[in-house]
């Protein structure tokens, strides 16, 4: 079962990754068609998904998966709205809260390490 997840873990995280870095050759090679305009932010978030679920998944605390997600995904629709990118109305409010989010699940991350 461990060898399982592992090699789950690894391949989430790799094809997060890979939806991350060149969004547009992931989606032609899976769907046939390449990723524009808005697919393109979308595919990144679900790579950074699928690498916190790599993250969770492998032998350790879930609580990691959900740190690297919020933390990640903090960044990137911070960077989306710097940038000038496609920016809706719930953006600003989505990166806040996913700082508090970040923050609490750090704090809790602290926690259980000074609890081991």
């Amino acid at each position: 079962m461990k060898r399982a997840l592992i090699f789950a873990a690894v391949g989430e995280a790799s094809t997060g990754l890979a939806l991350l870095i060149v969004p547009g050759l992931v989606g032609r090679l899976l769907l046939g068609e390449e990723l524009t305009g808005m697919a393109i932010p979308v595919a990144r978030v679900a790579g950074i998904a699928l690498i916190a679920l790599g993250v969770a998944c492998w032998p350790g605390t879930p609580l990691l998966g959900m740190l690297t997600y919020s933390a990640a995904v903090t960044l990137y629709l911070a960077y989306v709205g710097f940038t000038g990118g496609s920016t809706g109305i719930l953006l600003w409010p989505a990166v806040v809260l996913h700082v508090i989010l970040t923050v609490l699940l750090a704090r809790a991350a602290h926690g259980e390490r000074i609890m081991a």
